[in-house]
Order: C-alpha cells, then structure tokens, then sequence
C-alpha cells in the first residue's frame, strides 16, 4: 500500500507518505507559506521513497474544516495531482487527524475518549469528539465520531453524553481534550468532565498529514476511494469573506 497524503489547513503545512509499511514525513509551521512548501514536500518525500505519483495507490488530503484558504489549497492540489496520475482520494477531516493525534500522544495514551476543538478564528471554534475504536479490517486503533462536527461560540461546545446510535456513553469513560481552541478559549475546558479526564488538554497539536494517511489506509485497503473532482473542501461555516486567521 502506497499512500501520499497532504495538509494546509491549518498554521502546519505537512505531507506523508506511507509506503509498505514505512512513514516518511515533511511538516513545518508556516501560516503564509503553504503554497510555497507544499509540492516541494510532495516531491522531497517521493525522491526519497524512490517512487512517482502513478506508482501511488492513492492521495489523501485533510479536507477541513479549517483555514478557508488552507482547505482550498489542500483540496486544489489534491485534485490537480490525483488527476495528473489517475489516482483515487480520500478527503479525511482535519478534526478527526488531531483526535488521532491525541490518542496516540503519550498524554492521551490512556483516554478512550477525545474533545477535538480547532481555533476557527472569529471567536469560534470547530469541534466534534470521537471515541477510541479499532478498524476490523486493518487492526489500527482510530477515532470514531460520535457525534457531527460543528462550528460554533466556545460556550456551546458540550460533550456528549450520548454517541450518533443515540446510545447512552460510559459513566466512566476517561477523557482528553486537544486541539488549539482550549489555548485560544480556556472555558472550552468546562465542556470535559470533572474528574475523569486524561492530563492537561493537548492545546498544541495541529493536524499533520502524518495522521491523515493513517486515517487513510482503511479506506484505501477496503477501496473505498473518489474521483479526483471529489477532492472538496469542508467549511463548515458560510462566511468565506473574512480571513480565519490573522
């Protein structure tokens, strides 16, 4: 299995490259500078794997929410590459990255359940939380949404206390929060639950496409893959006119 996968849409530019069971990775944290970095991370990490974009089985990209010019860019290059060599792609939200990120973060590494919530800017914050769950087909263990993701005031994030069947969540369940919306709005962290939660929320973690190829691989193996016009972006929210981060 060969997979290329990318992410702008947030301050991090990043992209990964799974190949045969071997990670490779560029990332940087560089908010004006996406487009400047990006294919040449896409062609470092195939010059060094020894391998072309036809020899792919597929390109992944983070399709938000996120940055809206961010999210553009990923998906506007994921499309023209995917085109280019006849790939197939699976657009992986940005949210459920950092929740995976979080889950395998030796802080969250005892959480069986994860508060993602982005910084959107304009005083908002995207948010969703998922649930440590393990893909039958591929064995890894990966964040499943238990709810929708949403936009919104810091204020009205709530944890759920029910998953999407409507069934009822563990008492007990431990915890964690991450995402660069608890460092921007300290109140998010009223929405985790007193006394069972894992340490500190993880307040730095950005999604990187390293995450997003892992989220990948079941969709590929299982070949569950879109045509190149189905690179999108996920907003979210309509109002596309104001910048989302300064």
């Amino acid at each position: 299995m060969k997979i290329l996968a990318l992410d702008t849409s947030t301050e991090a530019c990043s992209a990964a490259l799974y190949a045969d069971g071997r990670l490779l990775v560029r990332a940087e944290e560089a908010p004006r500078a996406h487009a400047e970095f990006i294919l040449p991370m896409v062609e470092s990490l195939l010059d060094e794997a020894g391998l072309t974009l036809r020899g792919l089985d597929a390109l992944a990209f983070g399709r938000g929410p996120g940055s809206f010019t961010g999210v553009r860019l990923a998906a506007s290059v994921a499309q023209g590459l995917a085109y280019g060599a006849g790939l197939g792609v699976v657009p992986v939200s940005t949210l459920r990255a950092v929740a995976l990120q979080a889950l395998d973060h030796p802080a969250g590494a005892q959480a069986d359940h994860v508060l993602v919530c982005n910084d959107a800017r304009m005083q908002e914050t995207y948010w969703c939380a998922y649930r440590r769950s393990v893909d039958a087909a591929t064995g890894l263990a990966l964040p499943e949404a238990i709810r929708a993701e949403a936009v919104g005031a810091p204020e009205s994030v709530a944890r759920p206390t029910f998953d999407a069947t409507g069934a009822p969540l563990a008492a007990d369940a431990l915890w964690t929060g991450a995402g660069r919306g608890f460092r921007a709005y300290p109140v998010l962290e009223a929405a985790l639950p007193a006394g069972r939660i894992a340490p500190a929320p993880l307040v730095d973690l950005l999604p990187q496409a390293a995450a997003i190829v892992t989220l990948a691989r079941p969709e590929v193996a299982a070949g569950r893959l879109r045509p190149a016009a189905e690179a999108l972006p996920v907003y979210l929210r309509d109002d596309v006119a104001r910048p989302s981060f300064s």
